[in-house]
């Protein structure tokens, strides 16, 4: 095909930016889930211990997907008080109020669990689907 221009079409599967008023309709959600379920249920309060500990849990644009993270304090003595985000559950944008919802495994694979969903759908499956819960 010399000569011929290539087309590029969107793959189905490929999250996609929000536009910037939909966007903070996004975070807005998310940061509100954020504050009134996921703190109280799973950071109640900080607990430093000699390890790895939680200190926060926050949310993370990555172009069409946002991801739910806890954030991390060293207490180990070779490097106390680093911090690093680990994530545990994430959404990908898939259109105008449609989202696939993720789990982040252990292994360091994002594995599918819900296709579909409006936002309204998707952060009430993050609520009763204990897999996507921080660990």
């Amino acid at each position: 095909m010399a000569g011929r221009k290539g087309i590029w079409v969107r793959s189905p599967d490929r999250p996609v930016k929000p536009e910037a008023a939909e966007k903070r309709r996004i975070d807005a959600a998310c940061e509100d889930f954020i504050d009134t379920f996921l703190k109280p249920r799973f950071l109640p309060e900080i607990r430093p211990t000699q390890w790895n500990y939680v200190v926060d849990i926050a949310g993370r644009w990555s172009g069409g997907r946002y991801r739910f993270v806890q954030r991390y304090r060293s207490g180990m003595q070779h490097n106390k008080g680093e911090e690093f985000d680990a994530p545990f559950a994430r959404l990908d944008r898939m259109g105008p109020d449609r989202f696939d919802l993720h789990w982040y495994r252990h292994t360091g694979q994002w594995w599918k669990r819900h296709e579909g969903l409006t936002l309204s759908e998707a952060l009430r499956a993050l609520k009763e689907d204990g897999l996507l819960n921080p660990p």
